[in-house]
């Protein structure tokens, strides 16, 4: 029985990463985020800071249930998902979820290749709460503007359409034309 956890979010990753680690490492995938904010409501308390309400997403319980069940009784998990913002916020809610009395570590690796995951192995880190908080900002930004201008959209617009970061900075940028063509006064 193996001793450690390795998790990564790619099903196509298992196999690979297998090849390189020795039968000490248990290899599953987790598929991406597990917990987000909750569809239903806008999850996010203003007035206690921003603070963010998480749930694990609906399609994405039984990974939960079955990465709880293989990280009982190991020795330490690593959490190998991908070196970006998004990568660590997905390891950071892994071990929320996992709330394990296992060590965790971070893993990062660019390629999948023997030597440099081995190398990875060797010198493990842990998660880089700056990319966490970075994406969580992101997260919450995206869920208070589209909260905010997506009901406004569907009466202006269309019923369905979802507004977030991009399209505000776009709707603002549209506005602003729209009125210097309505300010417009034409000269001979």
């Amino acid at each position: 029985m193996s001793k450690n956890l390795v998790i990564v979010e790619s099903p196509t990753k298992v196999k690979t990463i297998s090849k390189f680690l020795s039968s000490d490492y248990k290899i599953v995938a987790c598929g991406g985020h597990i917990r987000d904010l909750p569809k239903s409501k806008m999850g996010v308390d203003i007035e206690d800071g921003f603070k963010p309400h998480y749930i694990i997403i609906a399609k994405k319980r039984k990974i939960a249930s079955n990465l709880k069940k293989e990280a009982k009784n190991k020795e330490a998990i690593y959490l190998a998902c991908d070196p970006d913002r998004e990568g660590e916020a997905i390891a950071w809610h892994i071990t929320k979820v996992l709330n394990s009395a296992s060590k965790f570590y971070r893993v990062v690796f660019n390629e999948l290749t023997k030597d440099v995951i081995s190398k990875s192995f060797e010198k493990p880190t842990t998660i880089n709460m700056s990319k966490v908080h970075a994406q969580q900002a992101r997260r919450i930004l995206d869920r208070i503007l589209g909260y905010e201008l997506s009901p406004l959209l569907w009466k202006k617009v269309s019923r369905g359409l979802s507004a977030g970061r991009v399209q505000s900075v776009a709707l603002s940028f549209i506005v602003k034309r729209e009125r210097e063509i309505k300010a417009f006064k034409p000269e001979e």
